[in-house]
């Protein structure tokens, strides 16, 4: 008996150390104690193995976790539904559906029951892919395998719903869960919420949000930074500023993202002096700056023209071993073209090159954008014939330019290859191709254009 009661007892601490090793991504080590283990007459049990799959599918690959469980059926010991429940959540991850599907319909072969968590995976996992559809299917077999669903299941479903577009749809099981009993966490109210402002209804998000005071649940740092977000990409910045002194009343603590949206915001309205005061309270507060920081903050000085502060910045996150975007050059160039430093722009998007940033569509935009606005048009058609890839922006940015320039005729040549490939042109921009036609005597080219696009607009 007493000895049955020590090797139960190690190889529960043999599993503790190995699930230790697991979280912090050290399965060499992990794997090097199953092997001291067995040596020692420590058995591993099926916890030892799962713990193994587990990390394997995240942090390695599938492949490799799946072949854990050759190794457990050598040892005498079956997979369970949470060896396979590990396995599904791995192919979840790497969005692999098809490998999803296979593990269930395994686990299924394999007289193996699964379990509610197994059928969360599967509609997350068809969620995630956008699949509404099947995952509701999951979802109704849950209800008819008489499994009661947990408030994750619920949530799950909640905010599929919502990414996928279905915010109407969200909103109606939620209430109908309400009438059934349901009493949401926190994290339904935030998902909501979140739904509902990315769509546009500020109404029904107010609801919720007052559902939420009703509730007994406090706002939290995510429900606080989701409304502020929306009210500053509803150009409401004085209400998200004060829902911002709100949070900082509470003794919320903002990480650099809040911080980062804050200064956006107050760089978007020109209020620079307190975008930089925001800056330098992310410092003082020991927040580390990421990429996306630091692409606010050069955003910031190159809106301003400070472009020695701006280069400065770059060194700084060169020399920090920070890898710079696409986005980060871009932001130099759209400023420098702005200011009507065109040469400066042209050496920032050789430079670009240079570092292996070959072809950037926003950056040569903003290009074809800057040459024209300072009257080198020839130029930016030059650009614009040399660019493997083109948008409505380049093409509208060239037609707008050359109306300007009394081009008409070229205008409408081009603008009826952007309608050709399928691209849109504003309805502002095309009638001003019409206007300067006419005006200029070239009413037969009118009404071809005019036609062509009616037969273009058929065939797309």
């Amino acid at each position: 008996m007493m000895k049955m009661m020590v090797c139960g007892l190690s190889t529960k601490l043999l599993n503790i150390c190995i699930a230790s090793f697991c979280k912090v991504r050290l399965l060499e080590k992990a794997e090097a104690i199953v092997i001291d283990g067995i040596r020692l007459g420590v058995i591993p049990d099926v916890v030892t193995y799962n713990t193994l799959v587990s990390a394997y599918s995240r942090f390695v690959s599938l492949d490799a976790a799946y072949s854990v469980i050759h190794r457990m059926k050598e040892a005498g010991i079956s997979p369970n539904v949470i060896t396979y429940n590990s396995l599904m959540s791995g192919a979840t991850w790497n969005c692999l559906l098809s490998r999803s599907l296979d593990l269930f319909e395994e686990m299924l072969l394999a007289g193996i029951h699964p379990n509610l968590w197994s059928y969360n995976i599967l509609m997350h996992c068809f969620f995630k892919l956008g699949k509404p559809d099947e995952a509701n299917r999951v979802f109704q077999d849950i209800l008819l395998s008489n499994l009661t669903p947990h408030p994750s299941t619920l949530n799950i479903m909640i905010n599929g719903l919502c990414i996928n577009g279905y915010i109407d749809n969200a909103l109606m099981l939620y209430r109908n869960l309400r009438r059934h009993g349901f009493v949401p966490q926190l994290v339904t109210y935030n998902i909501l919420i979140n739904g509902l402002c990315k769509a546009r209804k500020l109404r029904q998000a107010r609801r919720i949000l007052k559902e939420l005071g009703e509730s007994g649940h406090e706002p939290n740092l995510i429900t606080y930074t989701t409304v502020m977000k929306y009210c500053f990409r509803s150009n409401k910045y004085d209400k998200g500023l004060e829902i911002m002194s709100v949070m900082m009343g509470k003794g919320y603590t903002f990480d650099g993202y809040a911080y980062c949206t804050v200064v956006a915001a107050l760089v978007k309205t020109g209020r620079i002096e307190e975008a930089n005061a925001c800056m330098e309270q992310t410092i003082r507060n020991g927040i580390e700056l990421d990429l996306v920081s630091y692409n606010t903050l050069l955003n910031m000085y190159c809106r301003e023209g400070k472009f020695e502060a701006a280069y400065k910045l770059l060194d700084e996150m060169e020399n920090g071993g920070l890898l710079c975007d696409k986005y980060t050059h871009t932001i130099i160039i759209d400023g420098l073209c702005k200011a009507g430093n065109i040469s400066g722009a042209q050496k920032h998007l050789h430079y670009m090159k240079m570092m292996g940033f070959h072809e950037n569509l926003v950056a040569l935009n903003c290009m074809i954008d800057g040459l024209c606005k300072a009257g080198q048009i020839d130029r930016a058609m030059e650009l614009y014939k040399s660019m493997e890839t083109k948008d409505s922006f380049t093409y509208t940015s060239l037609v707008h330019n050359l109306c300007k320039a009394g081009r008409f005729r070229l205008a409408s040549k081009l603008m009826m290859k952007c309608l050709r490939h399928g691209k849109k042109i504003p309805k502002a921009t095309q009638r001003a191709v019409f206007d300067g036609l006419y005006s200029s005597g070239f009413t037969d080219e009118a009404r071809k254009l005019w036609w062509k696009i009616r037969v273009a607009r058929i065939l797309h």
